[in-house]
């Protein structure tokens, strides 16, 4: 009868600390007074969820997640989850992950942003990078409210939300809100799953149009190609990639990773020879897991505590 109850006891025990371990806050509105690059949006224009999937956001939010009491390292990230622009996968490459990070310490914070839509901002392709811009800018505004280390706070984006976070991460000095005080908007690193990186030949398509077009100008490709962006003052990346990825080709991490590395930027880079798109925390075909080296990265880059 003892052993039993040792279970029951044990159970319970892992029952309240799943409970507990990632304390999910209510969402944050960006833009309390107001948002910017926007017009009212018509009346059918509803925002809609089903099946961890999100479209027709008008009122961006972030979404917290607190580490457990004692465990907050300082170190934050954003999570910003893909859907070709089209939508946003809300869950997998989302609030799955966050729940991960947030249970290894860091304090993370879902980001739901606008779709490009000329039905609700009169320039549609700023409009993601916007509400990125602005969840960089209030995380340091409240760093100290929520214990975060201004230096310690990093980006992750998935597919298109990989090309948004490496839209901040080349393009923060492209200031497209009120900036007064002047709060950086760089991130301090990128982490970026199968991202869509080049709007050129090797794009993933449907990202492309919903951003910026059927027929946008080559001085818009290039600059929405961000492994044409890269600088010295790029931050530093961990890219994960599957060879096989017939949505987003494996060559737009490639062409990161090289951009990175010619201008002297620390990148790290994991290749998977099978996955293909959109495999969230779990790649099926191989035990390892890309999430247990991110942490290792972020360790040795000295983000996370040892």
């Amino acid at each position: 009868m003892s052993i039993i109850k040792d279970i029951k006891v044990t159970i319970a025990a892992m029952l309240i600390t799943g409970a507990v371990s990632a304390q999910k806050a209510q969402p944050i509105k960006l833009y309390p007074n107001g948002v910017p690059n926007s017009i009212p949006a018509p009346a059918d224009y509803v925002e809609k969820s089903g099946k961890g999937w999100l479209t027709m956001v008008s009122q961006p939010t972030l979404t917290p997640f607190f580490p457990e009491k004692g465990k907050a390292t300082g170190a934050a990230i954003i999570v910003i989850p893909g859907g070709g622009y089209a939508g946003l996968a809300i869950n997998h490459e989302g609030y799955d992950v966050a729940q991960k990070f947030a249970d290894a310490g860091v304090t993370t914070f879902v980001l739901k942003y606008r779709l490009p839509d000329d039905r609700i901002s009169p320039n549609r392709t700023i409009a993601p990078l916007q509400d990125a811009e602005r969840a960089m800018q209030l995380l340091r505004e409240r760093a100290a409210e929520w214990k975060i280390d201004t230096h310690k706070i990093g980006i992750i984006g998935f597919s298109a939300g990989g090309h948004l976070a490496s839209t901040l991460g080349t393009h923060y000095a492209q200031e497209e809100i009120a900036n007064k005080a002047h709060i950086s908007l760089r991130p301090d690193f990128m982490v970026l799953l199968y991202p869509v990186i080049t709007m050129d030949s090797l794009t993933h398509r449907g990202s492309r149009e919903n951003l910026i077009g059927k027929t946008p100008t080559r001085e818009l490709i290039d600059l929405y190609s961000n492994e044409k962006q890269v600088n010295v003052n790029t931050p530093p990346a961990f890219l994960v990639h599957a060879q096989d990825d017939k949505a987003v080709p494996v060559q737009n991490s490639l062409m990161f990773y090289t951009a990175l590395t010619q201008a002297g930027v620390k990148a790290e880079l994991h290749l998977y020879p099978a996955g293909g798109h959109g495999f969230g925390l779990n790649n099926k075909t191989t035990p390892d897991q890309w999430f247990d080296r991110c942490l290792n990265w972020m360790t040795a880059n000295g983000w996370l505590a040892k």
